[in-house]
């Protein structure tokens, strides 16, 4: 894309009419709602008839930011906000939270991987992308910011507001209203999917991913399910083809993986990364 300030054009920019706008003297004209420029106009721009132009303002915010940060594809991790670091781990964590701790590690060593091979390529394949927020999300960020890396969050608003958490590099760090648009960021520019133990959210992020590929709206990417026993106790994958409403090859569309080494060997061997170094 062009920068900014290379740009020419025979139309003054939209910031100076802003400009130009408040400065116009105080009447009952120009105090009048009607007379606001409709771009600076918050809101004509939150009425519900212009729902489509804010799903398009959405898409089109991050995706011309990622351009312009030269971020060419991601590597994206779903898996529960509420998988603690196991450093955090006390008297009051339930059970079930304190068994998926591990797994708080391995998210971390697996965005480190993921991240060290961005940067031996420049920085711009395989960026971490994570919903920005605590748990699994912190640790995608946090391993890729530990080798030195970028690091994306989308993050959504949410009745409950989670801030970011503080890996998330300033100028990836994005927010959202809209799910539908947050999810296809997540998946336009991924070259792999690694999804670790989680809930609604994740189940979500998994199976429309899944759907997406087996129908054909997707190209084929790893997509890696970390912790068999876990996936295997919350979701019948068999159940599901001996009812018929999914077919055997279905079940080849993701791969069960333990650990961070495994899941990358399958992403790095998806790519053929160890044949590009060699030429």
């Amino acid at each position: 894309m062009t920068p900014k300030d290379e740009r020419r054009s025979v139309f003054p920019p939209a910031d100076r009419d802003a400009l130009e706008a408040e400065r116009a003297p105080l009447t009952q004209q120009t105090l009048s709602p009607a007379y606001r420029l409709a771009f600076d106009d918050l809101d004509f721009l939150r009425e519900d008839a212009l729902r489509p132009v804010r799903l398009q303002l959405e898409l089109l915010k991050t995706e011309l930011s990622l351009n312009r940060l030269g971020v060419d594809s991601t590597v994206a991790l779903f898996g529960g906000a509420r998988v603690p670091p196991p450093e955090k781990l006390g008297p009051d964590t339930p059970p079930g939270l304190a068994a998926l701790a591990p797994w708080y590690d391995v998210a971390r060593d697996f965005a480190a991987a993921a991240s060290r091979a961005s940067l031996a390529r420049g920085g711009r394949e395989f960026v971490v992308v994570t919903g920005g927020g605590p748990g699994v999300m912190e640790a995608g960020n946090r391993g890729a910011v530990e080798v030195g890396a970028k690091t994306i969050g989308l993050g959504i608003v949410l009745p409950h507001e989670q801030a970011p958490n503080g890996w998330v590099t300033p100028e990836l760090c994005f927010n959202f209203h809209y799910f539908a648009i947050r999810k296809m960021h997540f998946l336009m520019r991924a070259a792999a999917i690694a999804v670790f133990p989680g809930g609604f959210g994740t189940m979500d992020e998994l199976f429309e991913t899944l759907t997406l590929i087996q129908t054909g709206r997707m190209a084929r990417i790893p997509i890696l399910l970390f912790g068999e026993a876990f996936w295997r106790r919350v979701v019948n994958f068999d159940a599901l083809t001996e009812a018929g409403v999914i077919s055997p090859g279905d079940l080849e569309l993701f791969s069960f993986v333990e650990t961070a080494q495994e899941g990358w060997a399958r992403v790095a061997a998806h790519h053929r990364l160890a044949e590009a170094e060699e030429r």
